[in-house]
């Protein structure tokens, strides 16, 4: 446990004034436990020789040189000193670029520790990043391991080590182990103390190894043990538990004109067995885009509305959440099931009567956005809530809704599809449905890169399908001009402008981004599904939007500027229909090999799971759409794709944990009080006010 001393403030450390003190709190330093934790990136093998004959096998070398002779190179301000040098195996040169200095301090003739880069260059062995230190019996930085941190601002190697080692020389004591005895025995870790200096001033690497092992492990058990903590606390929730038949719900289905997907049927039945426990449901409901999540929820709630509950179905836009009500007034209403719809945007003199039939029990499922959770809306017996694109509402915000009802089932539904290492962390605490496979009759959206100056072919491509009658959109990074024209983006405003004289002047048009009303966004998108206006210009916006199976061209220009989740959903808002569909990601000129790896998976991949995969490995946990949680998986040592043993084993031994020793979770407990303090809740986690 770190003990209330070791929240000592860095500024107040010898050595550290205000200036790095600034650079240290961009790196999420800010006092010595701080230091503590902070991970080194690599380390400089000082200790073991690696001599000079070693590359190119080997480019870091560690051995002991003779200064042979000196030279220049260049002229005038260019002159760069070269330092000839040879250990017992080879020889090579030091390029000195900036330190001519370095010919008075290395003498030819004298002997000097020397650690460096080295390549084959201009036929010769160089090295232009090295460190020497004068050779002698008790050298100061060789003959040793040094870590190598993360710098920011005006931070330097040496100043960090300095730090550390004088954090460690005084505060080290007050480091106790924080694992329960039973998994420091089972699994042979190392203690607290020395794990923490190991993995800063390792005496080899095997030593780091074990240092590791038992850090990494212990960020993964307090992570998985929050998450299960959570789950422990929401199943002891009891409710009366009710029968259902089902009957509507099987009435409603033969009313489809399709048959349901083996995943939409399995998934049913996960959520029906959940409605019939005594505890309530706290499901995550992941599907692709287009899988068909929003049917499965309103079949469930037929599951509440036949046993006399209410269902709530909360969107994150008013334009979704009317989609929604229309399609579900198509299916449900011929069924006897009495719907509303609610918004910020319904005059007073309808929503007074709206919520008095509430209130009532008068309306068996009410369909809104934000409104939902208002002060003002009560329900007569709230069992079901559903909430579409979850990660867009803020934890209060599903809260107040869930407390309108007593201990409502919930569904959390979410069209990112989200990594299994990445729902076992942030969402360890649900149980988790997964819809994979697509309505019958869809056919995978074929997707083309398209470089920044090739957009003619692009424009072409699109105006065959507008010929046949077909739909389009084209997305943007921007709205305007006016906040990114130094970085020369296009915009919406303008290509709608462009798409519209110059382009499709043939075609109708409309601009549509987040800055319109309300009331003008629903007009357009209603004009667009009923096919009168053929090309919508607009910034992601549309990721959540209404279906319109007509449309069959989906063009992404800056495609970089978006992340592989948001561009697959944008693609998602084509092939809705039956005709083949495309997308085009317009890229710039400029763009890395890296950002060009991320389009080729858009171009590879249809299934949105591999996408996440793919996206996880490149960005990283904590830069995912959708996981507004990030700042929970900022983890120091661990890494939640590499470490998914570990991680795995973490969630088993905390969910034993609590099995055999629930007090371990007592609030007198100061072990889990301290790691809960820097680990504190996820900020879109349900329960997290309780």
């Amino acid at each position: 446990m770190f003990a209330d001393e070791l929240k000592f403030p860095v500024i107040d450390l010898k050595g550290i004034g205000s200036s790095y003190a600034k650079s240290l709190a961009k790196a999420g330093i800010l006092t010595v436990a701080d230091i503590i934790r902070y991970a080194p990136r690599s380390y400089e093998n000082r200790k073991d020789i690696v001599p000079l004959s070693s590359v190119p096998d080997k480019r870091e070398v560690n051995t002991v040189v003779e200064i042979v002779a000196h030279d220049f190179v260049g002229y005038g301000k260019k002159k760069t000193l070269k330092i000839f040098v040879r250990d017992e195996t080879s020889t090579g040169v030091l390029v000195c670029f900036g330190r001519n200095f370095l010919k008075n301090k290395m003498p030819v003739g004298k002997r000097f520790f020397l650690y460096g880069q080295f390549d084959y260059r201009y036929g010769e062995l160089q090295s232009t990043q090295f460190d020497t230190e004068e050779y002698g019996e008790n050298p100061g930085h060789f003959g040793l391991i040094l870590p190598v941190y993360p710098l920011s601002g005006n931070l330097k190697q040496n100043v960090l080590r300095k730090a550390v080692k004088a954090v460690l020389n005084t505060y080290l004591p007050s480091v106790e182990d924080q694992l329960p005895a039973a998994l420091i025995r089972k699994y042979n870790f190392p203690s607290r103390k020395d794990a923490v200096r190991a993995v800063h001033f390792p005496k080899s690497m095997g030593e780091r190894h074990e240092a590791l092992r038992l850090l990494k492990y212990e960020e993964l058990f307090f992570l998985q043990l929050t998450a299960v903590r959570r789950a422990f606390k929401y199943k002891k929730e009891k409710r009366e538990i009710r029968k259902i038949t089902g009957s509507i719900m099987k009435k409603a289905v033969l009313l489809l004109p399709f048959s349901l997907t083996p995943d939409q049927i399995s998934v049913l039945k996960e959520i029906r067995k959940d409605m019939e426990s005594e505890n309530p449901m706290y499901r995550l409901l992941q599907g692709d885009v287009g899988s068909g999540k929003t049917l499965v929820a309103f079949l469930a709630a037929l599951f509440i509305i036949e046993a006399g509950g209410q269902s709530a179905f909360m969107a994150p836009t008013e334009l979704l959440a009317r989609q929604h009500a229309e399609n579900a007034a198509k299916l449900l209403e011929p069924l006897g099931v009495r719907l509303a719809f609610l918004s910020g945007n319904i005059k007073s003199k309808q929503r007074g009567p709206l919520l008095k039939a509430l209130k009532k029990g008068e309306i068996d499922l009410i369909i809104g956005t934000h409104a939902l959770f208002t002060s003002d809306v009560e329900f007569k017996k709230l069992e079901f809530v559903i909430v579409d694109e979850q990660h867009k509402f803020g934890v209060m915000q599903r809260i107040s809704l869930f407390n309108k009802g007593e201990k409502p089932d919930i569904l959390l539904m979410t069209a990112t599809p989200i990594p299994r290492t990445i729902t076992m962390t942030i969402f360890a605490d649900l149980d988790v449905s997964v819809i994979k496979t697509a309505p019958e009759g869809r056919k995978p959206v074929i997707t083309h890169l398209s470089r920044m100056g090739n957009e003619e072919k692009v424009y072409r491509a699109v105006k065959e399908e507008l010929k046949k009658g077909h739909q389009a959109y084209f997305v943007y990074p921007r709205i305007s001009s006016e906040s990114n024209a130094k970085e020369g983006l296009k915009d919406a405003e303008r290509m709608f402008r462009y798409l519209t004289n110059d382009v499709f002047p043939e075609y109708r048009t409309a601009l549509i981004h987040s800055k319109l009303p309300d009331t003008e966004k629903i007009s357009i998108m209603q004009n667009f599904s009923r096919g009168e206006i053929k090309i919508l210009a607009a910034t992601s916006v549309v990721e959540v939007g209404v279906d319109v199976k007509n449309a069959t061209c989906m063009v992404i220009e800056h495609a970089e500027r978006f992340g592989l989740s948001a561009l697959h959903q944008l693609r998602g808002r084509v092939g809705r229909g039956p005709d083949q569909a495309y997308t085009f990601l317009i890229y710039s000129e400029d763009l890395s090999d890296v950002g060009k790896e991320r389009l080729k998976i858009m171009m590879n991949y249809s299934d949105g799971f591999s996408i996440s995969e793919e996206d996880l490995k490149i960005r990283g946990p904590g830069q995912l759409a959708g996981t507004r949680q990030s700042g929970f998986l900022k983890l120091n040592f661990a890494d939640i794709i590499r470490d998914t043993d570990i991680l795995n084993q973490a969630r088993k031994d905390a969910l034993s944990l609590l099995k055999t020793d629930p007090g371990f979770l007592r609030a007198d407990n100061g072990v889990l009080r301290d790691v809960l303090e820097r680990c504190p809740p996820f900020e879109d986690d349900l329960l997290s006010s309780g």
